[in-house]
């Protein structure tokens, strides 16, 4: 699903500056995830980087679905725009496109995935 194409008309976009932080680890969820429509933000779990994204990301979707602490820090690499998406928002899309909701579950799929094979990497090394 190219989220770009499904918010493309949106005019109602967040902006963060370069070096700014969209979120941090610890914070609270807020219930709102972001989709990325402008721009380059990278994900740190501690001080490793485990993902650069870039428009048509989705970021901190744990935080609308779960209200526990945001587990990641998304920091801003150069100019990003945003579609905010709360809860509400988030129940009217999968109602109009239900495939975004299978969207939404194959990234935390994929991010589960590759966090696995970096913990299996790290105990395997002997970390």
């Amino acid at each position: 699903m190219n989220l770009s194409e499904l918010f493309g008309k949106e005019t109602n976009l967040v902006t963060v500056p370069a070096g700014e932080a969209l979120f941090r680890a610890g914070d609270p969820p807020g219930g709102v995830m972001y989709v990325l429509m402008h721009g380059s933000v990278e994900i740190l779990v501690g001080d490793t980087v485990v993902e650069t994204a870039g428009p048509g990301a989705l970021l901190g979707e744990m935080g609308l679905i779960d209200p526990a602490k945001r587990s990641a820090t998304a920091v801003v690499r150069s100019e990003c725009r945003f579609v905010r998406i709360d809860m509400k928002r988030f129940h009217v899309l999968i109602q109009h496109t239900p495939e975004f909701a299978t969207h939404v579950m194959t990234v935390i799929v994929k991010r589960l995935r590759s966090m696995d094979a970096a913990v299996l990497a790290a105990i395997t090394s002997g970390l």
